[in-house]
């Protein structure tokens, strides 16, 4: 009986997720995901042409290849786009957030997640567009 009374007890300590950094890379000084628990918080992601370069591109194009990042962290975490809660998006340009739309309406799946849009000064590269976002395994 006291055996069982000491598994039961102990259960809680040794079934803790472990929380893991998604994407490291030692050069940087973030992680593009790092998982808590069930959750996936995905670093500021932008969407650069073939060779890395955003200048000169149109928002349609970066909120593309953005979501098409956020994508690539999701699911390397093992989790899916539907998983996403809580997406944040920083644009440098209002004027682009109905072209933006059209496109994250088209490639963000069904419910929507949470969403606060907000407008920035600048982003590193001169991107137009960078998207973070919060993801619970359902």
């Amino acid at each position: 009986m006291r055996a069982v009374l000491a598994l039961l007890l102990a259960a809680p300590f040794t079934a803790h997720a472990q929380n893991k950094a998604v994407d490291f890379n030692p050069k940087m000084p973030f992680s593009d995901g790092f998982i808590a628990g069930n959750t996936l918080y995905v670093a500021g992601q932008q969407g650069p042409d073939d060779h890395g370069k955003v200048t000169g591109t149109t928002i349609e194009f970066q909120t593309e290849r953005t979501i098409a990042a956020i994508q690539r962290v999701v699911e390397k975490a093992g989790f899916k786009m539907t998983d996403l809660v809580s997406v944040t998006v920083y644009v440098t340009d209002l004027n682009d957030v109905p072209k933006m739309n059209e496109v994250y309406k088209r490639l963000m799946p069904n419910p929507k997640p949470a969403r606060a849009t907000v407008k920035v000064a600048g982003l590193i590269g001169d991107a137009k567009i960078e998207i973070s976002a919060i993801a619970v395994k359902q």
